[in-house]
């Protein structure tokens, strides 16, 4: 990635002083920038051999979609700058998502944060990183065949099934069962004692079983693949956040108007999500639960199961194979 980082930054002042083309905004490009930084110093230590797979992404202004570190870019993008390449805005503004727009590599297709659920710059680098991961997920060998054979989107073509999927929410035995287990992980993970960790853990993992026992094959099938793409996705946001404690921006990032230093940021990260996990309702909220749900279960595993991720990849789809280990 040093390379390109290079590449972007001299991109700044080169598409400012072409006033004939699309600009790519200086704050956004800056951002951008910054994002892939942060990407090169702390991924391979989050997942090893992260930094071998393409990391292409999409910027979404209010008229103009901007493509960067994409190997082979469409001939609809016409290139700007540097690594910069422009078309005029086709997806939503506030995208924050990642799939193979062209094909072959996936790519982050992301607003800048005003316009997401970010809001500033700072979470914006690590959702960023949230979608990167998708990438890494979405690059292993037979990934999309496996999702196809998960036989769960029901002849729909579009992918839209792994939002609309029907699971019984509102269903209230589910409901219950889910609060039940919301409320053993919390209690596992807010234990400072290891020895209580690993009991409450135990009785975690029983409960786990038997909740996911008492759906249907298709739903137990859904809901594990959403905790594993998704939860684990939000995993990987909070510990990046957290492994860029100590990390310093580049000056023009650190000047932007919206910043927040990373090590503030760090301390409140794995903090939010587990707020979130405790309010979370599984009627209400829906499918938006597995986002903290999952990465909670991801923080318990590196407590009482800390090889887990060597086998992430290996044993796609679900986490029940690293909870199962330790019951």
């Amino acid at each position: 990635m040093c390379k390109l980082i290079v590449v972007l930054s001299i991109a700044i002042s080169a598409v400012a002083q072409d006033k004939s083309s699309s600009q790519v905004p200086k704050d956004d490009a800056t951002r951008v920038i910054e994002f892939y930084r942060i990407g090169s110093h702390i991924q391979d230590r989050i997942w090893p051999g992260w930094s071998k797979i393409p990391a292409p992404l999409m910027l979404v202004t209010a008229d103009t979609e901007f493509l960067t570190h994409h190997p082979a870019p469409p001939a609809e993008m016409k290139k700007v700058a540097g690594g910069w390449y422009a078309r005029p805005r086709q997806f939503p503004a506030n995208s924050q998502a990642t799939f193979p727009a062209f094909g072959p590599p996936s790519v982050i297709v992301i607003g800048g944060p005003a316009s997401t659920e970010s809001k500033t710059s700072t979470p914006w680098l690590f959702t960023a990183m949230h979608e990167h991961f998708h990438q890494l997920q979405n690059a292993q060998p037979g990934y999309f065949d496996a999702v196809k054979a998960l036989d769960l989107s029901k002849r729909d073509t579009t992918g839209m099934w792994m939002l609309n999927y029907p699971f019984p929410y509102e269903k209230p035995e589910v409901a219950r069962g889910f609060a039940h287990l919301r409320d053993l992980l919390l209690r596992a993970l807010q234990e400072q004692d290891q020895k209580k960790v690993s009991e409450l853990a135990k009785e975690y993992v029983t409960e786990r079983h038997k909740f996911f026992g008492s759906l249907s094959a298709d739903d137990r099938k859904y809901f594990n693949f959403q905790l594993w793409q998704e939860g684990i996705a939000r995993y990987t946001e909070v510990v990046s956040a957290e492994a860029c404690a100590n990390w310093v921006p580049k000056p023009e990032f650190a000047a932007l108007a919206d910043y927040e230093p990373f090590g503030a940021y760090a301390l409140r990260a794995r903090a939010k999500t587990l707020d979130e996990l405790k309010r979370a309702d599984l009627s209400n909220w829906k499918r938006v639960v597995v986002y903290s749900f999952g990465a909670s279960e991801g923080f318990l595993l590196d407590r009482i199961n800390p090889q887990w991720k060597e086998d992430y990849f290996k044993r796609m789809f679900s986490l029940d194979p690293y909870f199962d280990a330790v019951r």
